[in-house]
This record gives structure tokens, C-alpha cells and sequence, in this order.
């Protein structure tokens, strides 16, 4: 009778699941390019601090819609190492950051606040004021 349980050595096949992985030349060599942000909540605002290191002002593009919130941009880095005139190494990447949420209650569009400074998009999202209930005259 044959065992039903194999187990697997990976030096069996070693081409075996390459272009199901992700292939990195090392911890550097893809750029994490993703949007890191803390929500916190008042009784009148949302909160949001959202990491973006090395990107513009003037390429940042926020984006309310009820409760939904996007924040994009365009994010560029080029590095070069030299040793006189010949390059040793150059690095470069360009993409975009894109980050959507929902928020529990709907933004007031008009009033939201948006600061960067020092890689840091801050945001306030104040919360819409719940409309009273009005009542309809039946003629």
C-alpha cells in the first residue's frame, strides 16, 4: 500500500513554485511603496496621518466621496553611486501610491483640512452633521 502523505523537498525540483514567488535580489531592492496610515476618531472628525516619504506636495491628490476617502500620488526616487565617471550602481523607480478607505460616517467635503510636511499627509475629515428629521406637508 502506498503512503498517502509525501512530504516535499524542496531541493527535489529547485525550479519548482519559482514564478509563483515574488523574486527579490535582496531587502533593498524593491521599494515598499505603500501608503502606512493612522485613523483616529473625535465626536466631530476623522483623523488621518498617512506616511509618504519622498513625494511632492504638488503630486499628492486627495479625494472624498461620502464616507469614502483616496489618497494617490506620484511617487519618484532616482539614486546614482559613482566612482569618477563610471557609474557603479543606479537606481531608480517611479509608481504610483494609491490608498482607499471608508470611514463610518459621511465627510463634509467643504470643510476637510490637508497639511504635508516632512513625509506626512496629515488630514481632518470632519463628520457631516446629521440632518434633522423634517416633516412634509401632505396637500
Amino acid at each position: 500500500m502506498k503512503n498517502p502523505i509525501s512530504r516535499h523537498n524542496p531541493f527535489d525540483d529547485p525550479f519548482s513554485g519559482m514564478f509563483l514567488q515574488p523574486v527579490r535580489f535582496g531587502m533593498d531592492a524593491l521599494p515598499d511603496l505603500q501608503i502606512k496610515l493612522d485613523v483616529t476618531e473625535s465626536a466631530d472628525a476623522y483623523q488621518i496621518a498617512a506616511d509618504m516619504p519622498g513625494v511632492k506636495k504638488e503630486d499628492i491628490k486627495v479625494s472624498v466621496d461620502g464616507n469614502m476617502v483616496r489618497i494617490s500620488a506620484e511617487a519618484r526616487k532616482e539614486s546614482e553611486e559613482k566612482k569618477g565617471d563610471q557609474v557603479l550602481r543606479s537606481e531608480r523607480y517611479y509608481g504610483l501610491l494609491e490608498r482607499s478607505f471608508s470611514v463610518d460616517s459621511d465627510i463634509d467635503e467643504g470643510k476637510v483640512d490637508a497639511k504635508y510636511a516632512d513625509g506626512v499627509l496629515k488630514l481632518k475629515l470632519p463628520k457631516k452633521a446629521a440632518g434633522a428629521a423634517r416633516r412634509i406637508a401632505v396637500n
